[in-house]
């Protein structure tokens, strides 16, 4: 199969232990790593964070990690990238518009990856799937004071749905 994964602010290539550089970038390398090792061809797709970073860099056999332009190339907190996924969607439907590059099915990883999924996959009839990773009411309840999300992302469920369901 032909999978790709949207991963807007945890990419596998992230030195661990940074800024937003954690569980879910783990995650994805190693779920995109395992698919790869069974023969899949999965390309990760994660908002390019630094402009000299190149389009493509190869992550393990099988697998490529796809740098999108969407916002600055610089170091934006996971918190302030809400404005960027319509830019970021955008993106990832011109390049699924071409059949030849379209996936067979879509992985989002976080709710902000899955806007940018809504906005790209449904149109082209790619299915799509999504790992929300947290929920905003279980992080409002318990890390309130320490997070910097946005009040209109709690719940991000509801968020999504009501703005790409329609």
């Amino acid at each position: 199969m032909k999978i790709a994964m949207i991963s807007e602010h945890a990419s596998p290539l992230a030195v661990l232990g940074g800024v937003d550089a954690g569980g879910q970038n783990v995650h994805v390398a190693s779920l995109a790593t395992r698919l790869g090792a069974q023969g899949h061809d999965v390309e990760v797709y994660t908002r390019r964070d630094d402009a000299a970073l190149p389009e493509r860099v190869p992550l393990a056999r099988g697998v490529e990690v796809v740098h999108v332009d969407a916002g600055p190339p610089t170091s934006v907190p996971k918190d302030e990238l809400l404005p960027h996924m319509d830019a970021f969607g955008a993106d990832l439907r011109r390049r699924w518009s071409d059949p030849a590059a379209a996936p067979d099915v879509v992985h989002a990883h976080f709710w902000m990856s899955g806007i940018a999924g809504l906005m790209s996959a449904p149109a082209l009839g790619i299915p799509l799937v999504q790992t929300f990773h947290a929920l905003g009411s279980v992080k409002r309840r318990h890390q309130a004071r320490a997070t910097r999300a946005p009040r209109s992302a709690w719940p991000a469920s509801a968020c999504c749905a009501a703005r790409w369901t329609a």
